[in-house]
């Protein structure tokens, strides 16, 4: 089948392109009509008590979104009139400050004083803006750029639904620098490592059709996150370019054996097609491994980067092959040498001292492991913004001014009695950290009669049975203090009503510590067991993917390791992010230079010489690879002011290195210690397989005798021809 396709394929290279520019249309359409979702707190799993709380806060009480206006030395009349030009908004469900909450009859010198501290706060005076939508939609945001432009440069607009406004802002600016800069760099990289000057912008031109057909299928997903969309388009040219290197070199091979440049183009996809299907398949699994996060923010940044690898193969076995045979001369035109040194004495020396190198990679696994577990991490958003955004700003200002970092939204049953609603409500502001309790039987409390307070207050307050309680709090959300705080209210609030639920920033982020650590230890065991497994039936051989997993396993390690050596914190999802896609994506380079090991074995080859042709067959490979991928992302990283976007593209980049160093450095020496026991625990480690015999009809197509075929069989493909990267043209070249 494939080989009737890359028949087919090569005898009309710009008609292929042609359909392959078509089919951008409408993948730019899908594009942008995807939805990216801006809360991450939106992903937490939803039979959560603080996820259950929000959809109560969206219906009935339509509170889902909600923010704090404060309004600093104005006059009365001044804010009178903006309270009304905010309601007037579209997407403004209502908007209160004390006067609307007790009634404009009552005056203020007659409400308790908690009540006024939490309005007033010297020549400072605080609102309360509710809308219509959730927190992270299109029409909030919307609302808040309108609530915005009606008020005056002394209003500070504060909340967790303006944060992510200003991060949608910040990302919506910058993302078209971090690709344009990745390519850039991506460019430069090439460059120096490939041995054409045209070279690089074809396989640009086909990675990036690769790239804008994976956004274009997101919109059957509905929505990706916006740390989807910022890192996978990167990441993506960084993991799949492997690809477009193996299949040109296999070209180049081919033109050797054939006349025609069809035929030897045909015969390189047979070739690629074989090979990069089963070595994609680490990076896939990696990349899935995420969607069995409960946080389903792995799920989305899963699916898409394993589309994404689908699709990439897909491009470069269908597309990139057109492009390559329509630019063919130009190509070979710009040649030049690269400047990937010889790896030839460093092989010597590590060969010379392979014992002690292996000492060393264990002996490196302890000080790796209690430096990955005791990196510091964060896990509040707001930490990775400017610090200069108008949100944060206002955010400090309200901790400042009001003493409120946080507050908690409680909803509990309507039917308590007066009487436990007050026993309740004074031990909650007992509870150390809270500043305020505001309820609508606190209202009641201080001799308002009921039909005084206005009806959107009774309707924020009461819906269906239910009423809402808001607990203003000193402690910032994602701290220990406060999840401290979470577990005394809980108690308190569950002796009254046992159905209560306590939403808000800090539970949410409480779940989101909680769920993050379990999703971490679940992703990592998957994608390890997946890896292994594919390993396993690659070669044969049970110790070989456990070698193979431990030394990248030991890449990772350092990577993340190093934020602790650094003093540095990292963004909660990034370790998880970090062990998937590092083992997946470099776990390659070791498979890279195993495959030809055991080539090379099976030619007879004494452990050492064996090792020599692979490492040396597989450094430029790998070099290669491994600096396209660090160019990417550390150029992401440089210019996103979002230091979660940075974190993450930062130990990419490092990971990235760092898995190019162990490969070239270590596992040379381990693979050549270890082999021994890879020959006794691997079926037919060393065993030649027989050369099978060729259908007559297909033995008559082939351009030489059946004697010049490698040693290496077709159906030993399934077993050694998972090698990625450069393995067979390396390979052909050393022959």
């Amino acid at each position: 089948m494939i080989e009737k396709i890359a028949h087919k394929l090569t005898r009309k290279p710009k008609l292929v392109a042609l359909l392959a520019v078509l089919m951008l249309i409408p993948s730019l359409i899908g594009y942008a009509a995807t939805r990216i979702n801006y809360d991450i707190l939106s992903y937490l799993p939803q039979d959560l008590p603080s996820s259950q709380g929000e959809q109560l806060l969206e219906e009935p009480f339509q509170m889902a979104a909600t923010s704090m206006l404060i309004v600093e030395g104005m006059p009365a009349g001044y804010t009178n009139r903006l309270i009304q030009d905010i309601k007037d908004v579209p997407g403004v469900s209502s908007a209160v400050w004390l006067s609307n909450l007790v009634g404009i009859q009552i005056p203020v010198e007659m409400i308790p004083a908690d009540l006024r501290e939490m309005f007033f706060s010297g020549q400072a005076t605080m609102m309360l803006i509710q809308y219509d939508h959730p927190g992270a939609s299109d029409e909030t945001m919307e609302a808040i750029q309108q609530v915005r432009n009606v008020c005056s440069e002394r209003c500070f607009l504060a909340g967790f639904s303006v944060v992510i406004k200003d991060t949608r802002d910040v990302m919506d600016g910058e993302l078209p620098i971090f690709v344009g800069l990745a390519v850039l760099l991506a460019l430069a990289a090439m460059s120096v490592t490939l041995e054409s000057t045209v070279l690089p912008f074809v396989y640009l031109a086909s990675i990036g059709m690769a790239v804008i057909y994976n956004f274009g299928s997101n919109i059957f997903l509905g929505q990706i996150s916006y740390i989807t969309k910022a890192i996978a388009a990167v990441l993506q040219l960084g993991v799949t370019m492997d690809y477009s290197i193996f299949l040109y070199h296999r070209y180049e091979e081919e033109r050797e054996h054939y006349d025609d440049k069809r035929d030897a183009m045909a015969q390189a996809i047979i070739a690629a097609f074989r090979s990069l299907s089963g070595s994609s398949m680490t990076t896939i699994a990696g990349f899935l491994a995420l969607c069995f996060m409960r946080l389903t923010l792995g799920r989305d940044i899963g699916v898409v980067m394993a589309k994404g690898v689908v699709l990439g193969v897909a491009t470069v076995i269908l597309v990139l092959p057109s492009l390559v045979l329509i630019f063919d001369k130009q190509i070979g035109k710009h040649k030049h040498k690269t400047l990937i040194p010889s790896f030839d004495r460093v092989n010597g020396f590590i060969l010379r001292y392979k014992v002690p190198l292996v000492v060393l990679t264990v002996l490196l696994f302890f000080p790796a492991v209690y430096a990955q577990r005791h990196a510091d991490i964060y896990y509040k958003l707001d930490e990775s913004l400017p610090r200069d955004l108008p949100s944060i700003v206002s955010n400090e200002k309200l901790k400042d001014d009001f003493d409120m970092a946080t507050s908690h939204f409680v909803v509990l049953r309507d039917g308590l009695s007066a009487a436990d609603m007050g026993e309740m409500e004074g031990k909650l502001e007992e509870v150390p950290g809270i500043t305020s309790v505001v309820s609508f039987h606190k209202l009641l409390g201080v001799g308002v009669p009921d039909f005084f307070i206005p009806e959107d207050v009774r309707n924020m307050l009461r819906q269906e049975g239910w009423q809402l309680m808001m607990v203003n709090s000193s402690y910032a959300p994602a701290t220990d203090a406060v999840s401290a705080q979470l577990d005394a209210m809980n108690e308190i609030l569950h002796s009254y009503d046992p159905s209560a639920m306590i939403t808000g920033e800090g539970a949410m982020y409480r779940d989101l510590i909680d769920t993050s650590a379990v999703d971490f230890q679940v992703t990592n065991y998957i994608s390890i067991a997946a890896i292994f497994l594919i390993i396993a039936f690659v070669f044969r051989s049970v110790t070989v993917p456990l070698v193979l997993v431990a030394t990248i396993e030991l890449a990772i390690f350092i990577n993340q390791g190093c934020c602790y050596f650094l003093g540095t914190e990292i963004p909660f999802i990034a370790p998880t992010i970090i062990s998937c896609v590092q083992l997946g994506a470099t776990v390659d380079y070791a498979i890279l230079m195993t495959s030809r090991f055991q080539e090379e074995l099976k030619k007879g080859l004494s452990r050492e010489e064996a090792i020599r042709v692979a490492a040396a067959s597989s450094d430029a490979s790998i070099v290669t690879s491994a600096l396209v991928l660090f160019c990417a992302t550390l150029g992401v990283s440089f210019v996103s002011s979002i230091d979660l976007i940075g974190a993450i593209c930062v130990m990419l980049a490092r990971g990235a290195l760092i898995s190019a160093l162990v490969s070239i450095f270590l596992m040379p020496a381990i693979l050549c210690v270890c082999e021994p026991l890879f020959h006794k625990t691997s079926w037919r480690w060393k065993t030649p397989a027989p050369a099978p015999a060729l259908p007559v009809s297909e033995a008559e197509t082939l351009p030489a005798p059946a004697e010049e075929l490698p040693p290496a069989s077709v159906s030993e493909a399934a077993s050694v021809e998972v090698v990625s990267i450069e393995a067979e043209p390396v390979s052909a070249r050393a022959e």
